[in-house]
């Protein structure tokens, strides 16, 4: 995919060639706290700001694919109306779902490419996607959003994304369970909401 890079952008996304190389290049990008207001980076942004939050890596990581030939695909998890939703890129591989992920916690990261459909990789994120009060908040998926639908402009916008974050919200999203499910959820163990409190960048 040709899109309109400069010299230094286009260096990076041509030597990250597969979703392992784009993770680690998303880890080393510091967290963006959006201590100046909330924030909805471009790709370019990213980039100059050297810093993300989980849908601006999200966006990098779809655009970085898109460049090397794979769909811009990104997957939006979605909460209870008491925590964040949660948006990583996704690939394919072998005819198996993996996902890219810019997450400040120790869980909601990177998935291994072994999931059959968009359903099994979602429930990967469901056990370890609670509160600090151990309450388990994960509830809807969406389909995979293709970025293609939304032009290349967005990749080198100068400008927050904010059309599409709105956009991406509007799409079909699939329950994972039933108000009985819900009411007979059991809380995270002490041990592994501490083990959920590991950060790794300090604000």
């Amino acid at each position: 995919m040709k899109l309109d890079l400069l010299p230094g952008e286009e260096k990076i996304f041509k030597r990250l060639d597969s979703p392992k190389k784009i993770q680690d290049f998303l880890n080393s990008i510091p967290k963006n706290f959006e201590k100046t207001g909330e924030t909805c980076y471009s790709p370019r942004l990213v980039l100059r700001e050297n810093m993300a939050h989980c849908v601006e890596g999200a966006f990098l990581a779809a655009s970085i694919l898109w460049y090397h030939g794979e769909k811009p695909l990104i997957f939006d998890l979605r909460s209870n109306s008491e925590d964040f939703d949660h948006v990583v890129a996704l690939f394919k591989k072998n005819g198996h779902w993996g996902a890219i992920s810019k997450t400040n916690y120790a869980v909601l990261r990177y998935r291994e490419p072994i999931y059959k459909n968009a359903r099994e990789l979602a429930l990967s994120y469901f056990h370890e996607y609670f509160l600090d009060n151990g309450d388990k908040t994960l509830r809807e998926f969406s389909v995979p959003i293709d970025l293609s639908k939304f032009g290349t402009e967005w990749i080198t916008a100068d400008r927050n994304l904010w059309d599409i974050y709105f956009e991406i919200d509007k799409y079909r999203h699939t329950p994972i369970l039933s108000r009985s499910m819900i009411s007979a959820l059991r809380k995270a163990d002490k041990i592994e909401i501490e083990a959920g409190k590991l950060r790794e960048w300090k604000k």
